[in-house]
């Protein structure tokens, strides 16, 4: 079975045609379940006074009411997180810088969980490690090599 190459001689692997070709396949099955939590999010916050009792949870952060501070703050995470997927589904310029901001806070939010919270909010200190912290760090390092390629690109 024969590559194609472009005129350049390189093959066409090497040298994606789409800013898409550069998302890692694990990052673009989460694009879409973030995509459905963006949407998710916006319909909670609209009809949120319609649902008697709602679970949220998203890094470590949990609530059941959803016009609460704490579940206003899950739904603009959802809805972040899903304006980030859909920047980088539809290669939009800037969709990198917002996914490298994205895994950030991401990660200061569970560390915050992991470390402050527990001080703050119960009189015992339970040490927990926030799983998310690993696809995190591998999101953010994904996104910091893909960026430069990304604006590159197009």
């Amino acid at each position: 079975m024969t590559q194609k190459t472009d005129f350049d001689g390189s093959t066409s692997q090497n040298n994606p045609k789409q800013r898409k070709d550069l998302l890692p396949l694990w990052i673009k099955f989460f694009i879409w379940i973030f995509l459905f939590a963006g949407i998710i999010g916006c319909l909670i916050l609209s009809f949120g006074a319609f649902l008697d009792d709602t679970d949220l949870s998203l890094y470590g952060i949990k609530t059941n009411h959803p016009y609460s501070a704490t579940g206003i703050f899950i739904c603009l995470l959802f809805i972040s997180k899903g304006f980030v997927a859909f920047g980088l589904w539809f290669e939009y310029q800037w969709a990198p810088k917002a996914a490298i901001i994205d895994a950030i806070l991401g990660i200061i939010i569970c560390v915050m969980v992991m470390v402050v919270l527990p001080f703050v909010f119960t009189t015992s200190y339970k040490l927990t490690f926030r799983l998310e912290l690993i696809p995190l760090y591998f999101y953010l390092t994904d996104m910091i090599k893909i960026d430069k390629k990304w604006v590159n690109l197009k």
